[in-house]
């Protein structure tokens, strides 16, 4: 979807089942330069039929639809004319909700609750090819993306503290070094060596070292 040139108002149809909540968003929606209404429909299929004959510039939609729920609904509208943007207004802000309507093709999340001027702009948004989320679902798809691709951590089946200790001994420092280092007993630090040869299943001190080493571990210079 390529940036819209904005000259004439974005033309918007509004899928929603609850009367109230649909009449007022296509009240807001009619009463400003840069909107207009082009349609409303109050099931699933009613926004998929409505959206291909008068192909509005965005689709509000909401999830919890009768006859077609509104995925499949969204689905549906974005493979039969591309050019059309959703954003979903709902009350479902679960992750499931969240990324299966992107799945399905919607250019924006927003929650029931959003004000006036927060539907607006993920109106605007949507039209000129951007995605735009409810501030707390962006906080939430980015701590989302940023577990999915922070790395592994080196030797996963140790604990922190076991890795912390690993490192040490891969920079050569023997367990009361280590014991000072990390603020520990040199007993508690000799079971966290033990149970470290055991994790990795190597005999003694010097192939832990090896395989930390070729880990990528004990390159800091010692203290």
């Amino acid at each position: 979807m390529t940036p819209r040139q904005q000259a004439e108002p974005i033309r918007v149809l509004i899928a929603d089942d609850h009367p109230l909540f649909r009449d007022g968003l296509a009240a807001m929606l009619s009463d400003g330069h840069d909107t207009e209404l082009a349609g409303a429909a109050a099931t699933g299929t009613e926004a998929v039929e409505l959206a291909r004959e008068t192909q509005p510039d965005v689709v509000v939609m909401d999830l919890g639809m009768p006859e077609l729920n509104g995925v499949e609904a969204t689905r549906r509208i974005v493979a039969d004319s591309p050019h059309i943007a959703v954003v979903v207004l709902t009350m479902f802000d679960d992750d499931d909700s969240i990324f299966s309507a992107l799945r399905a093709g919607a250019r924006g999340y927003l929650l029931k609750g959003a004000d006036r001027e927060q539907i607006r702009r993920a109106v605007h948004a949507a039209v000129n090819g951007e995605i735009i989320f409810g501030a707390h679902l962006a906080e939430r798809m980015i701590s989302y993306f940023t577990a999915t691709l922070a790395p592994p951590p080196t030797f996963p089946q140790l604990t922190d503290r076991e890795r912390e200790v690993l490192e040490l001994v891969a920079q050569g420092l023997a367990n009361p070094a280590i014991a000072a280092r990390l603020g520990l007993s040199q007993k508690t630090v000799r079971n966290h060596v033990s149970n470290i040869l055991t994790k990795l299943q190597v005999a003694d001190r010097a192939q832990a070292i090896v395989q930390a080493r070729d880990a990528g571990l004990g390159h800091q210079s010692r203290a």
